[in-house]
């Protein structure tokens, strides 16, 4: 058996609730009652859930929205520390979450790829061996050299996608994000994704869609409502996830050249 890289150990995550609060007035006239509150009213995202994923796994994560697949990954990244249990990451993350969220509008493209590489945990020695992989991959030409700022939000997704694919990742977080681009531009970041499906990199990948989860997982987690309903073999997932929500599917009509 595969050393775990990622182990979940009975994890909760909750949320405060601040719906009930009217006004800041209001919230300081009786603030020890309304913090109790806040302390009491939660949202529940994730309850007692546990899991590992081992080297070199593709795992994917399914659910309906809300289900808290999204929280999951944040835990994984370290953005999101657990209410109750332990959550043991043993890789260094690479996330493709919110692509491009880390970038600094007056830096330029190159300026930020070396900006995300240093925080990804490389040096600036091994970014810039691949710089000239990760700029011809983007397809931003002469923009390159320019501010962020200036970049569409499909250039920067681009560039986004384009440094964390290209600088040799060990634990890839995926999340929705395979639609950046145009459609010739989301070929190659499928392809991408598929060339990850050979190697050692461990990836868990949070979708909607059941083909790229059939496709690219060697497992899959159904969480529902907040807990997982269903561990296994992607399909067998898949089918109970489509039979639960009312929904007819032929897996095996599945186009398995397509994501």
């Amino acid at each position: 058996m595969k050393e775990p890289v990622v182990s979940f150990y009975n994890v909760s995550k909750s949320y405060p609730l601040y719906g009930h609060i009217r006004g800041v007035k209001n919230f300081l006239f009786d603030f020890p009652r309304n913090l109790t509150s806040m302390k009491r009213e939660r949202f529940e995202a994730l309850q007692d859930i546990s899991f590992d994923v081992y080297e070199g796994e593709k795992f994917g994560i399914i659910g309906r929205n809300g289900a808290g697949k999204s929280t999951t990954l944040g835990l994984i990244a370290g953005v999101l520390a657990p209410n109750r249990g332990h959550v043991v990451v043993r890789r260094r993350v690479s996330p493709l979450l919110s692509l491009g969220a880390g970038f600094h509008p007056e830096l330029t493209g190159r300026e930020n790829v070396e900006l995300n590489g240093v925080l990804l945990g490389l040096t600036r020695r091994e970014i810039r061996r691949k710089m000239d992989e990760i700029i011809e991959f983007s397809e931003l030409g002469d923009f390159i050299n320019r501010p962020t700022r200036v970049y569409s939000s499909g250039m920067v997704a681009r560039l986004g996608f384009s440094v964390v694919a290209h600088l040799d990742p060990e634990l890839m977080l995926i999340d929705e994000v395979l639609g950046v681009g145009d459609i010739r531009f989301q070929r190659k970041c499928v392809e991408k994704m598929k060339s990850f499906k050979e190697s050692n990199v461990t990836m868990v990948l949070v979708t909607h869609s059941v083909a790229s989860v059939m496709n690219i997982c060697d497992r899959a987690m159904w969480i529902d409502n907040h807990q997982v309903r269903m561990m296994g073999n992607p399909t067998e997932v898949v089918e109970a996830y489509a039979a639960a929500n009312g929904v007819s599917i032929d897996t095996r009509a599945v186009n398995k050249s397509a994501l």
